[in-house]
């Protein structure tokens, strides 16, 4: 599945959402490292990332071309600020329709609209992919990630209150979201 958008940011520059390539493997698994530093509100710290840079490289290849499953950068001048991706749940028949959602923008870029946009985008390709349901899991205390799942149309289908276990902060709650695509 291909993707490829220019947006204007709310600071009045461009950044492009493209599809992530083999050739921005580094890039991309430094985009990974530095958002994970920045927030307690992502699934792994980025001392638990044992990916290469060469595989890093071959996981976006296998996702180029893959007409249910992409990866999304967000890149202004040059620089990879924002990643996003849906993943399939499985191929099985009970599960097929259903893909999980994830994103995660470089702090220094927040509240400019990427992660608005990366969303879109990713409702966008999972419905072109067929997908008839769209998930995600986001860390309770994270209101403004949670508001803007809300405004996009997602809604809350339950709750675990031991769901991550933060370094920092001890247990922290997961909230399970859902968007039909019907």
């Amino acid at each position: 599945m291909e993707y490829r958008n220019t947006i204007t940011l709310k600071d009045g520059r461009s950044c492009v959402l493209r599809n992530a390539t083999e050739y921005d493997g580094k890039a991309v698994l430094d985009n990974f490292i530095l958002t994970h530093e920045q927030t307690d509100n992502l699934l792994s710290y980025p001392d638990e990332s044992d990916m290469t840079v060469e595989q890093e490289s071959e996981f976006l290849k296998s996702k180029t071309g893959n007409d249910r499953e992409i990866e999304i950068l967000a890149e202004i001048e040059g620089s990879v600020v924002g990643l996003a991706g849906i993943d399939s749940m499985g191929e099985k028949y009970k599960v097929c329709h259903r893909a999980d959602f994830g994103i995660s923008i470089d702090k220094a870029y927040w509240g400019l609209g990427i992660g608005r946009a990366l969303l879109e985008a990713c409702v966008q390709c999972a419905r072109k992919a067929g997908y008839e349901q769209l998930e995600l899991n986001v860390v309770a205390e994270n209101s403004r990630a949670i508001a803007m799942y809300k405004a996009a149309g997602f809604m809350e289908f339950g709750r675990n209150p031991r769901g991550f276990k933060s370094r920092l902060s001890g247990y922290q709650e997961l909230v399970y979201m859902r968007l039909e695509l019907l």
